[in-house]
C-alpha cells in the first residue's frame, strides 16, 4: 500500500513585480520558476543552493505565508490555490515552520509556557489546564525540563531555544515541517543534538520534513531526498544516497566540492565553483548556470536545459551523461 502524500507541489512558482525608480524600467524577479516535488510521511526533501537560488521563497510558500504565482501546491490532497480563506487557516495548522535563527524568533517578553501555548490559543478551544499539560508534555519530548516552563528565552542557550521553536511547532500536531537553516546559527556541538531530536520526532510522530540549507554536511545526515536550486529553479532532484555517491550536475558537483572533505580523493573529484550568482532580475540566457560552469557549450548558452531522467535523478543539464 503506498504511503499518502502529504504534500504535493506542481510547478509552482512566485514572481515578484520589481520598481525601476526613477527612471528604470519595472522588472519581474522569478524567486521561483517552475518547482515540482512530492513528500510523504515520515520522509525528508531537503532543499540546498546559495544564497539567493530561492530557498526561503519556497518555504514562504510551503507555509501559505504567501500565495504562489502561478503552478499547484496540494496539503494531505487540498489544492492550495482553490481554497477558502477559511480552508488555508486550517490547513496552516498542518504544516509549521521552524526558523533559522532562535534568538530573534522567540518574543523575549513572553514566558517559554506562553510561548507554546498561544498556537493552542489562537487555533483551539482548550482549556488553560489542557493547554498547560500539553505545552510540558511537548517540552519534555524535546528535552527541556519542568522549571524551563516558567522561564524567558534569554535564559537559555541557542540550541535549547531552538528546542523551544521545535516544541512550538509541533504544538498543533502537523503533517509537515518546513524547517528554514534550522541549525546554521547553532555551534557545530549543538547542530548534532539538534538534528538528532528532528529525526527522533519524525519518527515518533512520521512526521514530513522540508529541510532548507547550504550545508550538505547537515543534508547528508537528515535528507532522504535533495533538490539541488540555482536561480529559482530545480537543477538535480531525487535520492539523496545517488545525488551524494554521483552528482551529475555541475552545480551540484561544484556544492559538493566546496564542502570540506577529510578524504583528499574527494577534495580533488570536482572544481569548487567559481564566480558569482547573476542577477535573478537579468539572468543568463540558455542554461542560467553556463556563466560558471566549466562544462558549458554554446548549446548551454543558447538553449535552456529541461528537468530529465539521467541516473535515476532529475537532472537539467544538457550534457549529464557525460558528467561523473
Amino acid at each position: 500500500m503506498n504511503a499518502p502524500i502529504l504534500m504535493e507541489a506542481r510547478n509552482l512558482s512566485r514572481y515578484y513585480k520589481v520598481s525601476g525608480g526613477l527612471f528604470g524600467a519595472a522588472a519581474t524577479l522569478k524567486a521561483l520558476d517552475g518547482i515540482s516535488f512530492s513528500l510523504n510521511p515520515a520522509k525528508t526533501l531537503a532543499v540546498v543552493g546559495e544564497s539567493g537560488c530561492g530557498k526561503s521563497t519556497l518555504a514562504r510558500q510551503l507555509t501559505l505565508i504567501e500565495k504562489p504565482t502561478g503552478g499547484d501546491l496540494y496539503i494531505e490532497g487540498n489544492a492550495v490555490s482553490a481554497a477558502t480563506t477559511g480552508e488555508i487557516r486550517s490547513t496552516r495548522r498542518r504544516v509549521q515552520m521552524v526558523f533559522q535563527d532562535p534568538f530573534g524568533s522567540l518574543n523575549p517578553r513572553k514566558k517559554i509556557g506562553t510561548i507554546l501555548e498561544e498556537p493552542l490559543i489562537v487555533n483551539t478551544s482548550q482549556s488553560r489546564a489542557q493547554r498547560a499539560e500539553r505545552s510540558r508534555d511537548m517540552m519534555a519530548r524535546v528535552g527541556l525540563r519542568p522549571e524551563h516552563y516558567t522561564r524567558y528565552p534569554h535564559m537559555f542557550s541557542g540550541g535549547q531555544r531552538q528546542r523551544i521553536a521545535v516544541a512550538r511547532a509541533l504544538m498543533l500536531n502537523p503533517s509537515v515541517v518546513v524547517a528554514d537553516e534550522p541549525v546554521s546559527a547553532l555551534d557545530v556541538s549543538i547542530q548534532a543534538q539538534v538534528l538528532n531530536l528532528l529525526m527522533d520526532l519524525q519518527d515518533e510522530f512520521r512526521l514530513a520534513y522540508v529541510f532548507i540549507s547550504h550545508d550538505l554536511s547537515v543534508v547528508r545526515h537528515i535528507a532522504d531526498e535533495v533538490m539541488v536550486m540555482y536561480l529559482g529553479r530545480p537543477v538535480e532532484q531525487g535520492a539523496a544516497d545517488a545525488i551524494f555517491a554521483a552528482p551529475r550536475h555541475p552545480y551540484t558537483q561544484a556544492l559538493m566540492a566546496s564542502t570540506p572533505h577529510v578524504d583528499p580523493r574527494q577534495r580533488r573529484k570536482h572544481l569548487p565553483i567559481g564566480g558569482e550568482l547573476p542577477s535573478p532580475l537579468n539572468p543568463p540566457p540558455g542554461c542560467a548556470f553556463n556563466t560558471r560552469c566549466p562544462h558549458a557549450t554554446e548549446e548551454c548558452r543558447q538553449r535552456r536545459p529541461v528537468p530529465r531522467e539521467v541516473d535515476g535523478r532529475q537532472v537539467a543539464c544538457h550534457h549529464a551523461e557525460m558528467l561523473h
